[in-house]
């Protein structure tokens, strides 16, 4: 078994790619209609994120207990791009000598997770 991507069910659609593919440089895999419903797919390979549009009005949950976790090369530099974004990040964490770590809201508020590992 694989485990080959994960869905988000979002209000805006454009909203949450800007947020996905432009302020976190995820690339778009694909995009497509299904119904009455756009579904687009990013990521560069590996797992990817589905973000399937929403009907009008539909109330998103991301939850409180899930979150997802991306690496970043560098968080300070992350963080000053998102930061002229708009996008605010909270404080920085290490839990253990060479990993840190802050966390972020997309546009529906869903916890996400940028790390900086050290290179070994």
């Amino acid at each position: 078994m694989k485990f080959i991507h994960s869905t988000l069910t979002v209000k805006n659609l454009e909203e949450s790619l800007k947020f996905y593919h432009e302020a976190l440089g995820l690339p778009i895999d694909a995009r497509f209609s299904a119904g009455t419903h756009e579904i687009v797919f990013l990521g560069g390979g590996g797992t990817k994120i589905e973000l399937i549009g929403g009907e009008a009005g539909h109330k998103t949950d991301a939850g409180r207990d899930i979150s997802w976790g991306f690496e970043v090369s560098s968080l300070e530099e992350t963080r000053e791009r998102l930061a002229a974004l708009g996008i605010a990040a909270g404080d920085t964490v290490s839990p253990h000598a060479g990993v840190r770590f802050f966390f972020i809201k997309d546009p529906d508020g869903m916890t996400i997770q940028l790390v900086e590992q050290e290179k070994a």
